[in-house]
């Protein structure tokens, strides 16, 4: 099985860097340029499934990449309980681990990474062989690549392509930087 793992687009959070988590703020336009240059690199090629997060930003990021997603409440961003609507500033003193190592920690009030991780690869192991693009968050796509050598929040409007059952991820194509391949 392969994923094709889309960030959403800038969203007005991510702009003026707040956490967004469940929350669902709208993308910006240059969130809509973002998810419609990468159509480029989705073009031509085959998938069994379109999925996204039912959030406003990863639906409409895959409408505008792709078409109309399935959506699945388990791609949801990791919800960030009292964090959401934070600044990054505010929000990382206590909390830096959550956006630093990204492990082991349970959100005040939201999600633990486990939990996170759990509800994601539950989604993933359901889903039938072949290619899959799904339309998610930074959280999701960490989630499922930290232990895959890509331990790191990817930029909005990113691609990163993962071999699931071999556990590679097999190439990164962020906004503004060439495709790398893994």
């Amino acid at each position: 099985m392969e994923l094709w793992l889309v960030r959403h687009g800038e969203t007005t959070y991510s702009a003026g860097k707040r956490v967004a988590g469940w929350s669902d703020p709208p993308l910006t336009e240059r969130g809509r340029r973002q998810a419609t240059a990468l159509k480029a690199e989705v073009d031509g090629e085959r998938f069994d499934g379109l999925w996204s997060s039912d959030l406003q930003r990863a639906v409409e990021s895959a409408r505008l990449l792709r078409g109309e997603p399935r959506t699945d409440r388990r791609l949801r961003e990791c919800h960030f309980g009292e964090l959401e609507g934070c600044t990054y500033a505010e929000a990382d003193g206590a909390y830096r681990e959550v956006f630093g190592t990204f492990r082991g920690f349970a959100a005040p009030g939201g999600e633990s990474h486990r939990e996170l991780g759990a509800r994601v690869r539950g989604f993933v192991a359901e889903l039938a062989p072949g290619r899959h693009l799904l339309v998610a968050h930074g959280g999701v796509i960490r989630v499922l690549t930290q232990d895959l050598g890509l331990d790191r929040f990817v930029a909005t409007g990113s691609l990163v392509v993962v071999d699931w059952p071999a556990q590679r991820v097999l190439r990164v194509h962020e906004p503004g930087n060439i495709a790398l391949s893994g």
